[in-house]
């Protein structure tokens, strides 16, 4: 498989380039972690420019690859990451491009290429995190509404946003991965409550969501009624198989940060700890190519990323642990210090084995759908 650029996406790439060294250095300041309503206006309005350069739409209207050579672009030049607009841009905006209706991608999907609306994921819940397919929040139909009852939690940019990817279960006597259905819920509904959580590295941009009794319309489902556990798939999808690309380029530039420390601090006179560092820089050369084939793949499949995506989100969750343990090796005992670089990147890596799907989840969807083992009972 040839992974070169085209002559046409070589000259995308240039001219991305050309963009993002005129337009990065008259950004205004980052503003603190915990100011999230300030961090939905910069990362609003860092999409508004991509909107207004031509560059917004690569997420849904452009090749896979012009979309890879975009994360692979911005990262390398220190660009805002997405941040707020993460869900609507990688997970609910492809999954409305691929299976909403042309009224509801004219309606949801133009404002958050433009920078105007944010979404937040609704999945997980208290008892169904990992068994996601065990979820209980009720959904029963009333005239042209769905009225929802029930909770989530791990609600990633609930606190912010206007809109909510929510999975319900529409039929409860169905079996378990069937009677689910894919619903883009308002968050300013009655009837909504959210409550900020707090994680380790003491960010916030996760919260619970309690439903009561909040009306739905029918009109915001996509994909029918008790099919939404296939449209999941899709969203899932998306989220293992090209959302961390450009993370994999920023573990890359870390990687060599790394050495650089090393040499500077004397622990590069530790052969341990070179080899570690060696080791990681083969693990992320080939994670990248394993993303380029992913890329590659969804491109002649029609754009949504398959189960190879469980490989790479598998085997990235450990890569990026292990990267920042070894940074925790080169810092040595400044680790502990939360204001040193790298040390609450190293606190938000232990969730990467859990969230979009544990390793555990991933070795079954790697082992049934890609190996052709049979269930577990």
């Amino acid at each position: 498989m040839d992974l070169s650029d085209t002559p046409e996406e070589a000259a995308f790439r240039a001219r991305l380039r050309e963009w993002l060294a005129a337009v990065l250095p008259g950004l205004p300041p980052k503003p603190s972690p915990d100011d999230w309503p300030g961090r939905r206006a910069y990362d609003l309005g860092w999409q508004r420019r991509l909107h207004d350069a031509g560059y917004a739409d690569v997420h849904w209207d452009a090749s896979p690859t012009t979309r890879l050579i975009f994360l692979e672009e911005t990262e390398k030049a220190g660009a805002p990451y997405v941040g707020a607009n993460f869900v609507g841009l990688l997970h609910a905006g492809p999954t409305i491009a691929a299976e909403g209706t042309a009224e509801q991608r004219e309606r949801w999907l133009p404002p958050i290429l433009r920078g105007e609306e944010v979404w937040c994921q609704g999945f997980s819940e208290p008892g169904a995190g990992s068994d996601l397919a065990a979820l209980r929040t009720r959904a029963r139909r009333d005239g042209d509404a769905y009225v929802v009852t029930g909770s989530k939690i791990w609600t990633s940019h609930a606190e912010v946003a206007d809109w909510c990817e929510l999975l319900v279960r529409t039929d409860p006597e169905a079996p378990k991965h069937r009677g689910i259905t894919w619903l883009a819920m308002p968050m300013d509904a009655p009837g909504v409550t959210v409550r900020p959580l707090r994680t380790l590295a003491g960010s916030a941009e996760f919260a619970e969501v309690f439903l009561d009794e909040v009306r739905v319309p029918v009109a915001n489902r996509v994909g029918d009624e008790d099919d939404g556990w296939r449209v999941t798939m899709v969203t899932l999808s998306f989220e293992r198989g090209t959302a961390f690309a450009g993370e994999v380029v920023a573990c890359r530039r870390v990687l060599g940060e790394l050495a650089v420390e090393a040499r500077k601090n004397g622990r590069w006179d530790d052969p341990a700890l070179r080899r570690r560092l060696g080791r990681l820089h083969a693990e992320f050369r080939a994670l990248w190519r394993l993303t380029q084939w992913n890329v590659s793949a969804a491109e002649a499949t029609g754009g949504v990323p398959g189960a190879s995506g469980s490989v790479f989100k598998l085997r990235y969750s450990h890569a990026r642990q292990e990267l920042y343990d070894t940074a925790a090796a080169v810092l040595g005992p400044d680790c502990l210090d939360l204001d040193r670089p790298w040390t609450l990147d190293r606190l938000s890596a232990l969730s990467y084995t859990i969230a979009a799907g544990t390793s555990q989840i991933q070795h079954d969807i790697i082992a049934e759908r890609i190996l052709g083992l049979p269930r577990g009972r």
